[in-house]
């Protein structure tokens, strides 16, 4: 009996333990949430929801919710991390840009206008000293004032003009980085920031002899754009992008050929290819964490992979064979 009562009561101080743990887990999360830096409404609200949202499963104490709650909130710190480094970038590069700008415009300002204020002031100056003049006591005060009144009006119109020329050249800074974005939209896909076909048929024409293409063949982009919403089927790309990036040499040529199909000119001999192509085909094969309104999806990827010598007959025929035409 007393072995018994003993039994059930560590079996009651281990639910309570249990208890207690989850509750600090989800109270965790939603701290997270809570204390999460303000960056963008569009980035941070929702961030803050699919945790709280989190939280509030992981308070229910379900087995099956926890276990796959580490995953959900690590793709959650993931995907706010991806985004914040993205924003901040980009404000990184306005502020930059600004400065840049500002810089420019007081250089022109300095060039341009030095002259004209120097003889603007030598003129003051000298209307000064023939005020002080024996013979030009009766207009001395309204030579004074006057030359008082040009300087101020001077001043302020250079104020003006040096603010309306820094706004300006800011303006322009702006319209070009726009246009630096459009024309590499042009030539770089969007979305992975990725050479197109078209880009990527005039390099593998002007590819060097003793380089190799390494293609390859994905399947489950389009699967998962049909079963998941658009966002997911974006982070499944930026995703496997990324890791395909980080496995390529840093001088590698990347490109999307087609929504499943990617291809990479490198300068190295068949054999090492080879082998790379068999690493890639090995590593990005799988199922990739998306999140989901919150909660994480997990489209799986299957990978063909295959290469090509740069000496090659019909090169770009046989890329267009490969990469389903």
């Amino acid at each position: 009996m007393i072995s018994i009562r003993e039994s059930v009561a560590e079996l009651e101080r281990s639910h309570a333990r249990r208890a207690q743990v989850v509750d600090c887990y989800a109270a965790a999360i939603q701290s997270a949430a809570q204390y999460a830096v303000d960056l963008d409404a569009d980035i941070t609200s929702p961030h803050r929801q699919h945790r709280s949202a989190l939280a509030e499963s992981v308070a229910s104490g379900r087995d099956d919710i926890i276990e796959q709650s580490r995953a959900t909130f690590r793709a959650l710190l993931r995907d706010y991390r991806d985004k914040a480094a993205e924003y901040l970038n980009r404000v990184r590069e306005e502020l930059s840009a600004t400065a840049r700008a500002l810089q420019e415009t007081l250089s022109a300002l300095a060039q341009s206008d030095g002259d004209q204020e120097t003889r603007l002031r030598d003129g003051m100056r000298r209307l000064r000293t023939i005020a002080e003049l024996p013979g030009a006591q009766t207009v001395r005060a309204d030579i004074v004032s006057s030359t008082d009144s040009v300087e101020s009006a001077f001043e302020e119109m250079r104020k003006q003009h040096r603010l309306t020329v820094s706004q300006f050249v800011v303006e322009i800074q702006l319209l070009h980085q726009r246009i630096d974005a459009l024309e590499t939209a042009a030539a770089v896909d969007n979305l992975t920031k990725l050479y197109n076909r078209a880009e990527m048929e005039e390099r593998i024409r002007l590819t060097p002899p003793g380089s190799c293409l390494l293609m390859v063949k994905v399947t489950g982009i389009r699967l998962a754009e049909s079963r998941f919403p658009s966002d997911v089927a974006a982070q499944l790309v930026a995703a496997f992008t990324k890791r395909l990036r980080n496995m390529m040499p840093a001088y590698a040529i990347i490109g999307r050929w087609a929504d499943e199909d990617f291809l990479a000119i490198l300068a190295m001999k068949k054999n090492d290819a080879m082998a790379l192509a068999n690493r890639i085909a090995e590593h990005l094969s799988g199922a990739y964490s998306c999140v989901l309104n919150g909660k994480t999806v997990r489209p799986t990827l299957r990978l063909t992979v295959a290469v090509l010598e740069s000496a090659s007959d019909r090169l770009l025929d046989r890329v267009r064979e490969f990469l389903r035409g």
